[in-house]
């Protein structure tokens, strides 16, 4: 019990820390700002310590499915981190702030190409954005959408190198998908493959459709305005990183949909060669 509530205070802490960090770190925040997201943040952390303290989870899928849900925290960690250093050092330049900026210069130049997500996000802008907006938020798309595909790319490698989820013992599949109903929709085989499907799908879309959408509702509504500091690295950070976890999660259920499959071929096997060893 003691080590589940400490390990459950820590995730609290570190899921604050990230709300917390571009109001903490940033120069210049109103006292309004700050307190509202000093609130989020521990309200955030309450409902993560809840979770992770209790026996089963409720919400949290994949809970006892590492390193999941740790690959996609470290993911959106990593990306709040530099977003707030670039936004950091226009105001306060710095060694550390200048490399980042580099960095994300170079990456989000070399994704910038036609058709590409990056480049759907540089036509969002409005027609008058200068061209040092353009620029910051270049490369805090590409920044962020660089550590999305890592995050994917790891993650697919702990699926086909290292054996997820079933390295370090049984998958219990009620367990880990607390949202999932066995008992209504049909197989359920059929129901991880086509959510598994869903996901993979509309998480590939995604970054090519929301500034596409936010483009073509910008005549109705007022434009996301991505000058201000925390509005450019939440709106990077989502824009980024919740395509990534769709597809994570797709990924997660179809390799959860074949570990059923292969159990239950197995077990036809083993009875089919049980009749047959009655018959004979």
């Amino acid at each position: 019990m003691i080590v589940r509530m400490s390990g459950a205070v820590m995730r609290g802490l570190l899921v604050a820390l990230l709300i917390a960090m571009p109001a903490l770190l940033l120069p210049d925040v109103a006292s309004d700002q700050s307190q509202i997201v000093v609130l989020i943040a521990l309200l955030a952390a309450f409902l993560t310590f809840v979770e992770y303290n209790s026996n089963a989870p409720s919400i949290v899928e994949f809970r006892d499915a590492a390193p999941f849900n740790r690959m996609r925290f470290v993911a959106l960690f990593v990306t709040v981190f530099l977003l707030t250093a670039i936004a950091q050092g226009k105001a306060e330049p710095t060694t550390l702030s200048q490399g980042i900026m580099a960095v994300g210069t170079i990456i989000g130049n070399a994704i910038d190409f036609p058709y590409s997500p990056v480049r759907l996000i540089v036509l969002m802008l409005p027609y008058d954005a200068s061209t040092e907006v353009i620029g910051r938020v270049r490369s805090a798309a590409g920044i962020s959408y660089l550590i999305s595909l890592i995050a994917m790319i790891a993650f697919v490698a702990s699926v086909r190198i290292w054996g997820w989820p079933v390295r370090k013992g049984a998958f219990n599949v009620w367990v880990n998908l607390p949202r999932f109903d066995p008992t209504t929709g049909g197989d359920v085989l059929e129901r991880l493959q086509r959510d598994a499907r869903f996901n993979i799908a509309f998480g590939f879309l995604l970054p090519f459709v929301i500034p596409a959408v936010v483009k073509a509702t910008s005549d109705l509504v007022d434009p996301i305005s991505l000058q201000d500091p925390q509005t450019l690295i939440w709106t990077m950070t989502a824009w980024a990183f919740l395509p990534a976890s769709m597809i994570m999660r797709g990924i997660a259920l179809s390799r959860i949909a074949s570990m059923i499959q292969e159990k239950r071929r197995r077990a036809y096997q083993s009875a089919a060669e049980d009749i047959e060893f009655q018959t004979a």
